[in-house]
């Protein structure tokens, strides 16, 4: 496989407004060919559809983000199966837990985060998770709920024990531009060790950028020089890296 899968990207946030025409021309020119785009809010599925009927290659995603417990209510679980039966998405997300922020209310999370593996479950879709800080509450509800179709540990940062407990719910992990950075250096190491088949790539566009970005905004494209960031780090070829990752993303998101 000759073309790489961005398996995170908020592509429709306002960042991009100005130029989105030409971010997708960059990601497609560095042979980024596919975004998955989750959603965050009931109010953004709109947004993300948008998106995705717009540009070829950009598929949703829809889910009630962690971070938004304050707004989200009951009633967006019924938007939200509404909104999966009009447009099928390639899976739920990003939903999860949040414990490192403060001030979050982890019932309200956690409410919300079960209802939509419950959600996932039923239209037997993986989910795009969220995970900071809480990979142990999140691999706990997982099992205590049953999700079975499995999906992707996005931006995951935790233990090698935790990367084998995602392993074995068939997960895989999200690994972008968080690595890239010299003082990243667990990270680092769990890029280099972990099984190759255990790793999708990501960019978290516009946030999450790779060190040689800085603090700019991230985009799409930067996952060309992410994958080959860590095809150096593990002394393999930037073509079984492609080949391998892209394989898993396909693979987990059914594609």
């Amino acid at each position: 496989m000759a073309y790489l899968i961005d398996t995170h990207c908020h592509l429709d946030a306002a960042e991009f407004d100005a130029d989105r025409d030409d971010v997708l021309g960059r990601a497609r020119a560095a042979g980024v060919d596919i975004q998955v785009i989750p959603a965050i809010t009931q109010a953004n599925f709109s947004a993300v559809t948008a998106v995705c009927r717009r540009y070829p290659g950009c598929l949703p995603a829809f889910g009630l983000h962690p971070l938004y417990g304050g707004i989200h209510q009951a009633t967006h679980l019924d938007l939200l199966r509404h909104q999966i039966e009009a447009w099928r998405p390639v899976a739920i997300g990003e939903i999860g837990l949040d414990l490192f922020l403060p001030g979050l209310d982890f019932a309200t999370q956690a409410y919300f985060y079960v209802e939509q593996i419950k959600v996932a479950r039923e239209y037997n879709l993986p989910v795009l998770l969220h995970c900071r800080r809480a990979n142990d509450e999140i691999l706990k509800y997982l099992r205590r709920v049953g999700h079975v179709k499995g999906g992707i540990a996005h931006a995951f940062s935790g233990s090698r024990q935790q990367a084998e407990a995602f392993l074995k719910l068939g997960f895989k992990l999200g690994f972008g531009g968080a690595f890239t950075w010299d003082r990243a250096t667990k990270l680092r190491a769990l890029a280099r060790e972990l099984p190759l088949e255990a790793i999708v790539l990501e960019s978290d566009s516009p946030d999450m950028p790779p060190a040689w970005v800085g603090r700019g905004r991230n985009e799409p494209a930067e996952v060309a020089r992410i994958a080959a960031a860590l095809a150096e780090l593990r002394g393999i070829s930037l073509q079984a890296v492609v080949g391998q990752t892209t394989a898993n993303a396909m693979a987990v998101l059914g594609l």
